[in-house]
C-alpha cells in the first residue's frame, strides 16, 4: 500500500532551480526529483572523523622537580619575600 503525504515546503530560490534544472536533464517530474535528491543527500556516508590527539609540550618547567615538596619550597619563597618587604619599612 502506497502512502503519501502533503506538505508545504518554502523553498530557496537557487535549492528550487537546481531542482528544475534536473527535472529538465532527466526527463523526470518534481516528485521524483525531489524524492531522488533527499534519497541521495540522506544515505551517503559521512565521512569518519578523525579522533582528537593532544600533542604534549613543554611548559619550560624543570622536569627534577619534586611535587611533593612544593609546599615547603612555596613557603620558603613567602618567607624570603616577607623578610624582603619587611626590610622596605
Amino acid at each position: 500500500m502506497k502512502r503519501s503525504s502533503r506538505n508545504d515546503v518554502i523553498w530557496e530560490p537557487g535549492l528550487l532551480a537546481l531542482i528544475r534544472t534536473t527535472m529538465k536533464e532527466r526527463g523526470i517530474s518534481f516528485k521524483v526529483a525531489l524524492n531522488s535528491a533527499l534519497r541521495a543527500a540522506l544515505t551517503q556516508r559521512k565521512p569518519r572523523r578523525r579522533s582528537f590527539v593532544q600533542k604534549p609540550c613543554s611548559l619550560g618547567g624543570d622536569p627534577s622537580f619534586r611535587w611533593d615538596k612544593a609546599p615547603e619550597a612555596a613557603a620558603a619563597m613567602e618567607e624570603k619575600l616577607g623578610r624582603k618587604f619587611a626590610l622596605r619599612k
